[in-house]
C-alpha cells in the first residue's frame, strides 16, 4: 500500500565529537501521516558523564517548535544513547522497540544509558519482527549496528523510503553493504534513506 500525503522532516538535535576535529549531526525524523503523527527516535535532551567525550552539542528537540503532544507514536530505531535520550519526553505515548533490542538494552553493561531507556513513563511496546504501525509504514528488524535494530519502511508513489537509524551510520555503507541490516535495505531498492548521521538522504549523500 502506498500512503498518500505523507511526509518526512529530519530534525537535527546535536552533534557529536566523532574525532580529529570532527563532528557528526544528529538527526530524528518526523513522519507526517494522515492517521498520525511519528517520531523516529528521539535523540539527546541532557548532557551525561558516560558520553562527555563525544561532547554532545544540544539543540533540544523542545526547541524546534514541534509540537510535542501531538506525537500519536514513538519508534526506537535502536536503543543507544543518542536515540532514546528523549524518550522520557513522551510519558504515555506507546514507544515501539524490538523486543530483543529493549532486552540488550536493559541486561547488557555498557550498551546505553539505562536510565534513559527507562526513564519515568515511558511504555514501551515491544515488536517481534515485522509490524505495520500504520497503514503503509512498516517496523523491518534490520540487524548489524545492534542485534535489536529495526528500520522504518514507509511506501510511497516513488517507491520505498527508509529511515535507518545507525542500520548505516554514514552513506558508503549503503554503496558497499555489509549487515544484514544494510543489504535488508538494499533488497528493497529504496527511493531514498534517511541516515541518523548525515546531513543528506542516500543516495544523494554519496
Amino acid at each position: 500500500m502506498t500512503t498518500p500525503f505523507l511526509t518526512v522532516t529530519p530534525v537535527r538535535v546535536a552533534t557529536l565529537f566523532v574525532g580529529e576535529e570532527e563532528r557528526m549531526p544528529l538527526y530524528v525524523h518526523l513522519i507526517e501521516h494522515p492517521e498520525g503523527r511519528v517520531l523516529v527516535d528521539t535523540g539527546l535532551t541532557e548532557l551525561h558523564p558516560a558520553v562527555a567525550d563525544m561532547d554532545p552539542q544540544l539543540e533540544p528537540l523542545t526547541e524546534k517548535g514541534i509540537d510535542l503532544s501531538g506525537i500519536t507514536a514513538v519508534v526506537n530505531t535502536h536503543l543507544h544513547f543518542d536515540h532514546c535520550g528523549g524518550n522520557h519526553l513522551f510519558a504515555g505515548t506507546p514507544v515501539y522497540v524490538q523486543r530483543q533490542e529493549l532486552e540488550d538494552a536493559r541486561t547488557q553493561d555498557d550498551y546505553t544509558i539505562r536510565e534513559w531507556v527507562d526513564a519515568p513513563g515511558v511504555s514501551y511496546t515491544d515488536v517481534d519482527g515485522e509490524y505495520e504501525l500504520l497503514p503503509g509504514i512498516r517496523l523491518v528488524p534490520a540487524p548489524g549496528h545492534t542485534r535489536g535494530s529495526q528500520i522504518v519502511v514507509i511506501e510511497t508513489g516513488d517507491g520505498p523510503v527508509v529511515i535507518a537509524g545507525d542500520t548505516a551510520v554514514w552513506a558508503g555503507e549503503l554503496d558497499e553493504p555489509a549487515t544484514d541490516g544494510q543489504r535488508l535495505i538494499r533488497a528493497l531498492e529504496p527511493h531514498r534513506v534517511w541516515l541518523a548521521h548525515a546531513d543528506e538522504p542516500w543516495p544523494a549523500a554519496r
